[in-house]
């Protein structure tokens, strides 16, 4: 079992940024491919980026490439989301999500097993 605990949500301006962090407790993330959802109010959640499990390939949805960057550090169990050039309709829960050692349909939120419980960011005009 893992344990997923997203922080680093806010309140930001558009324009700002802000670094969302998902902390693993239970396994080690090293063989477990990470990825990164968001829920708006009233939407389906949507596919933000991924990290496969060997650090190898990222992959990220058109709204947010370019702004948001995923990275992994394994000796810390921690996955990071660096988002820039923050917009109003980036404002959403976000969450952390695990599969182990996938390589596929990572666009999907049923590729992933294991989830946090999300951490709300929130982007002014």
């Amino acid at each position: 079992q893992v344990m997923l605990v997203e922080s680093g949500g806010g309140l930001v301006q558009a324009g700002g940024s802000l670094r969302l962090s998902c902390a693993a407790s239970g396994r080690t993330l090293s063989p477990y491919t990470m990825g990164w959802f968001r829920q708006a109010p009233g939407k389906e959640r949507e596919f933000v980026t991924t990290i496969t499990w060997s650090g190898t390939n990222t992959y990220y949805a058109d709204s947010v490439k370019g702004r948001f960057t995923i990275s992994r550090d394994n000796a810390k169990n921690t996955v990071y989301l660096q988002m820039n050039s923050l917009k109003p309709e980036d404002t959403a829960l976000y969450y952390c999500a695990a599969a182990f050692m996938t390589t596929t349909n990572l666009d999907r939120p049923g590729t992933y097993p294991y989830w946090g419980q999300g951490t709300q960011v929130t982007v002014s005009s």
